[in-house]
């Protein structure tokens, strides 16, 4: 069976990087990922390439261990095939810049580049990528000779969202599927871009919202989705039958074609699913503290920014009680967001993953106290059929088209996995065992 072709549109912090991990340590016959496009969102655009740069670093010098160490160098993903990196949006399209450093630390990766400094590279050839701030830097005559860990990745000139319709086009429509678990900036350029090309995606499955649990960064808004709700909007449109009825009113972009020949395959992981999906430190100790022990690489840099997320969680629990809190470590848990999309992709086949098809899903982009808002009609009413509507006519008693059968986005809402309890244990075993 063909492995599911991958892009990765990321912008890594921990959780993000588990999932590079994840999709990394796929076996070659289940993952080809094939692009690892960038974006502001946890940390800026630089931090995101240093933590890039730094991840292939340390399994390069993870599979030499494996390998002298006799022990099954796995990553056959990785070993077989070359992502290429690229670097995208350092700002969203119109809102002020928000990012999570609070809580991923500024580096993203809960200080490891000064607590773990041997497992940072160098020399990142930060040249041999395409800038946000210069488009056309030239690159120096003399450039220094690709380091081990290159060998892993191709560095791109092109900004990421040309990046993305460059593998669109590269392979048979409907073939490749993005993964997008950062902001939207980088899928909204694309598609304001080349809107058919981008709609010749195979699927685009997102970490972003939330529908019925509190947000995270407010009361009503996931970080992914605040952070360029106005992409977020543009991006969501595209499921519509008439996308021009779900456009927010931003002008950063030109709209998109009246018509267009297809609409967006989007899968959404809101938080309603992902948060329950946990990570527990006793299980991650009691599984990797063998490695660590043994000298592996990738164990002893993963666990400084793990443990990190561990004591800011532990540090949120306290909080939250009061003062009281966590007695036990064992108690500690961090939800697997942005893991859970690429775990979909490999295991899509199994029985147990269950999604809500056609939910009309709106991003609210302009609201005061509601950007980046999931917006849904609960209502008990159902939805006009086309004979009871003429034309473009709305429903009657129903504003801005809830009700009609062409109006609104048509997304599928993902709310169960196979395994929910024993997913993090999975995760752990593939990425470090």
């Amino acid at each position: 069976m063909a492995p599911e072709k991958i892009i990765i549109d990321t912008d890594p912090g921990v959780d993000d990087i588990l999932a590079l991990l994840l999709a990394l340590s796929a076996s070659a016959e289940e993952i080809e990922l094939l692009l690892i496009s960038l974006t502001f969102g946890n940390i800026d655009v630089e931090n995101c390439l240093r933590n890039t740069v730094s991840l292939f670093h340390v399994l390069e010098k993870e599979l030499a261990w494996r390998k002298q160490t006799g022990r099954p160098e796995g990553y056959g993903s990785l070993r077989r095939y070359k992502p290429v990196v690229a670097v995208g949006a350092d700002r969203p399209l119109e809102d002020q810049i928000l990012m999570a450093d609070y809580f991923h630390g500024a580096d993203g990766l809960g200080g490891v580049h000064t607590k773990a400094p041997h497992f940072t590279p160098a020399e990142l050839s930060r040249h041999l990528f395409h800038s946000p701030s210069a488009d056309s830097a030239p690159i120096p005559p003399d450039s220094p000779t690709p380091l081990p860990h290159e060998a892993l990745f191709t560095p791109s000139r092109s900004p990421a969202h040309l990046a993305i319709l460059e593998q669109l086009k590269r392979h048979p429509p409907h073939t490749v599927t993005i993964i997008a678990i950062g902001p939207l900036t980088n899928l909204a350029l694309a598609a304001a871009h080349d809107p058919e090309t981008f709609l010749l995606a195979k699927e685009v499955v997102i970490m972003s919202g939330t529908i019925e649990l509190e947000g995270n960064v407010t009361p009503t808004a996931e970080f992914n989705a605040y952070a360029d709700a106005v992409a977020a909007a543009r991006v969501f449109a595209l499921t519509s039958p008439e996308p021009t009825r779900t456009m927010p009113p931003g002008r950063s972009l030109a709209s998109y074609p009246p018509v267009l020949s297809q609409r967006l395959n989007l899968t959404i992981f809101p938080l309603d699913i992902t948060t329950m999906h946990l990570l527990n430190e006793g299980e991650f100790d009691a599984l990797t503290a063998p490695l660590r022990e043994a000298g592996s690489p990738l164990a002893l840099w993963a666990s400084v920014f793990i443990h990190a997320t561990f004591r800011k969680m532990e540090s949120l629990y306290v909080a939250a009680a009061g003062g009281e809190g966590v007695k036990r470590v064992q108690d500690v848990d961090i939800s697997l967001h942005d893991p859970l999309c690429v775990w979909y992709m490999i295991t899509k086949a199994v029985s147990g993953w269950k999604g809500v098809e056609g939910r009309d899903v709106r991003v609210d982009a302009t609201g005061q106290w509601t950007r980046g808002m999931y917006v849904v009609d609960r209502r008990t009413r159902k939805k006009a059929t086309e004979e009871e509507v003429q034309g473009n006519e709305e429903v009657q008693g129903d504003c801005d088209g809830w009700l009609h059968p062409r109006w609104g986005n048509r997304v599928r809402q993902m709310v169960e996995s196979p395994d929910r309890d024993g997913f993090g244990r999975a995760m752990i075993q593939r990425i470090f065992l």
